[in-house]
């Protein structure tokens, strides 16, 4: 019996298809650096939603554009490449988690550099 539900397992394998999908099948010239971060998958196994960061935070809404515009292009190509019965629809989601970790590590140093000046 393995450690952990189904739908972890498939998580992780659709986080890693879906981040080469993006890497090698799709071709559109605005797509920048692009970061698969995690997939969330509903318990049905139904709907996927997949987060991306960008290197560029300028490039973010077109990015999140193209990748919804291209989700059934990634369903097709996950149905495919993975023989699972029920094939999710996908919704690209920006993950802001390393803004937010950038944020508390520049709040810390602060914090640090004003009690070594006390």
């Amino acid at each position: 019996m393995h450690p952990y539900k189904r739908s972890q397992r498939l998580r992780v394998l659709l986080r890693e298809e879906v981040a080469d999908i993006i890497l090698h099948k799709i071709k559109d010239p605005r797509l920048g650096f692009i970061t698969v971060t995690d997939v969330e998958l509903s318990d049905d196994l139904r709907v996927a939603k997949v987060f991306v960061s960008v290197l560029k935070a300028e490039e973010k809404q077109i990015t999140l554009q193209i990748l919804n515009d291209a989700k059934g292009y990634v369903r097709s190509e996950i149905a495919k490449r993975l023989r699972i019965k029920i094939i999710p629809t996908f919704e690209f989601l920006f993950d802001d988690s390393i803004d937010r970790g950038f944020r508390i590590d520049q709040l810390l140093r602060e914090i640090k550099r004003t009690s070594e000046e006390v």
